[in-house]
């Protein structure tokens, strides 16, 4: 959400096996079609969930989060099931011929859950409220950014963006700083969605009864038992084919909920997966196995020592065996990484030089380093989130494996997951686990958002100026295959200098019930639950 979808929409590979959210489920599109089937337009599609952390499409960057608001909430343009931006309240747009000035015509028949109708006005609102420093959004630099006068408002030294322009009630211009092709996938993610302004003005508690736009409205919500989404009648788009979406929250064993038919739906952690790939199993015919446009990553504190010297981070990377851990840790469920964007991704490089594994030359790269000998490496912390219990199996190895093959300890502290996703810059130690699912498909959506120097979600400091002029002039190249070539040398560089270790590239198996018809995921893993049906 999305890490969001999306996005920053992060996706930790703790919560996998921990809190196994429904539909953090990204990559290849998979789908179970409608078929001539008649459905119950008065049934309840049940899912499992977890709390949402907020439902303020401003302040949002984590996927649990985002898979709620995206039933919620709406904006100019969505994400279709190719993840290509098509029109949402936005009826249709044009762009300048400069590639730097949008104006988009809304859709007259669109209103809030309450009644109210949508203008223009609205969405200038929330964007310059998304870019209010006291909205404390950490999303917004990042997918309003572009805009001219955002970066200003985010500072605080403005309390209106020029580059919005209200032309009528239901004409909005925008302006850029720049030619950017992803711009209009960025419209696409929650930050840019509409609010209503009545509602904020309820309180700081407004999103616990949210009045948002789409096809879904929350009628219920009680924390760590139920959160129930009602079929919203005023919505403009495709009405809801199920009365209400009932999400269980934290009710057990995800799988074994759907095994006693409480739950429709259910992602496969790894505890069940020889189970249902049993093909002579109860399950084999209703197992979809799902890529992940995903990235799960050990991320390094280039501010903090040993990790300020590339060398140190070429060590640590070199000294993981990943085909070992994919294969004994997750049974061969993910997919090794080299790299940083995932297969599937434009701008994929199968020929990519990662860093591998090989002992002896790590231990020859620490020596090669300032600190010249590991027994000159100061002590190390690896951050990650958690409720202070065992940490991941997958942790402890790779730990063991700096162990066994540096000769350092590294020592793991736990932080609350909130904290953890919303506050990373301030528990920072020298090391932490993260990971990053895509917002849309864009090489830019993980090479500049995570690695570029000085941006928001670059919580390790990484800084290297050849990157980030590659990534300039990448984003602003109108030619796609121009533009792809050199986000692939950024992406070598960032992997040469051990800008992150990679770890896997995601997959997922999801259970769906045969009575469920019309469930797609798209390459973020959020299904369009308006387009879902349940046959009688």
């Amino acid at each position: 959400m999305k890490t969001f979808m999306l996005t920053k929409k992060i996706a930790f590979s703790f919560l996998l096996p921990l809190l196994v959210v429904s539909l953090i489920l990204s990559g290849c599109h998979s789908t179970v079609e409608t078929t001539a089937t008649t459905y119950d337009s008065s049934a309840v599609l049940n899912l499992y969930g977890t709390d949402p952390l907020t439902l303020d499409p401003a302040i949002s960057g984590d996927a649990n989060s985002g898979e709620y608001i995206l039933q919620i909430f709406g904006g100019l343009l969505t994400l279709d099931d190719n993840l290509e931006p098509v029109a949402d309240i936005a009826k249709s747009w044009k762009v300048s011929d400069d590639g730097t000035v949008y104006t988009f015509i809304l859709r007259r028949d669109v209103k809030f859950q309450d009644g109210r109708e949508v203008k223009a006005s609205d969405f200038k609102y929330s964007w310059e409220r998304a870019c209010d420093p006291s909205t404390g959004s950490q999303t917004a630099s990042t997918y309003l950014g572009d805009i001219i006068g955002a970066k200003d408002m985010l500072a605080g030294n403005i309390t209106t963006i020029s580059g919005i322009k209200v032309v009528n009630d239901y004409t909005l211009q925008i302006t850029i700083d720049a030619p950017k092709s992803y711009f209009l996938d960025k419209v696409a993610y929650p930050t840019a969605f509409v609010v209503d302004r009545n509602n904020i003005a309820q309180g700081t508690d407004w999103w616990k009864q949210p009045n948002g736009t789409g096809p879904f409205k929350l009628k219920q919500w009680e924390a760590n038992s139920s959160l129930v989404l009602e079929q919203n009648s005023l919505f403009y788009g495709e009405t809801a084919k199920v009365a209400s979406v009932n999400f269980k929250l934290w009710a057990g064993v995800p799988v074994q909920l759907y095994e006693t038919g409480d739950i429709d739906v259910t992602d496969v952690s790894l505890s069940y997966i020889y189970q249902v790939t049993d093909k002579s199993g109860l399950f084999y015919t209703q197992l979809v196995t799902v890529p992940e446009l995903s990235f799960y990553y050990i991320g390094f504190n280039c501010n903090k020592p040993p990790f300020d010297d590339a060398n140190v981070r070429r060590a640590f990377s070199m000294a993981i065996d990943k085909t070992k851990l994919v294969s004994l840790v997750y049974s061969d469920m993910m997919e090794k990484a080299d790299g940083i964007l995932p297969p599937g991704m434009p701008g994929y490089n199968s020929q990519l030089q990662g860093l591998e594994f090989d002992p002896q030359q790590a231990l020859a790269l620490i020596k090669a380093s300032k600190y010249g000998d590991v027994s000159n490496l100061p002590s190390i912390t690896l951050t990650t989130a958690g409720y202070g219990g065992a940490i991941s199996s997958y942790l402890e190895a790779i730990i063991n494996e700096w162990r066994e093959n540096l000769g350092v300890e590294v020592t793991v502290r736990q932080i609350d997951p909130e904290r953890f996703l919303y506050h990373m810059e301030d528990e920072l130690d020298e090391m932490y686990d993260s990971g990053w699912i895509a917002d849309y498909p864009h090489p830019q959506d993980f090479l500049e958002i995570l690695f570029a120097s000085g941006i928001q979600n670059n919580y390790g400091g990484y800084s290297n100026t050849e990157v980030d002029t590659l990534l300039t002039e990448a984003g602003v190249e109108s030619d796609s295959t121009k533009s792809l070539a050199l986000y692939r040398q950024a992406e070598q560089k960032l992997v040469s200098d051990a800008a992150c270790l990679p770890l896997w590239f995601g997959k997922n198996y999801v259970l769906i019930n045969p009575k469920v018809k019309g469930y797609t995921l798209n390459a973020m893993g959020y299904a369009k639950l308006n387009k879902v049906s349940i046959s009688k």
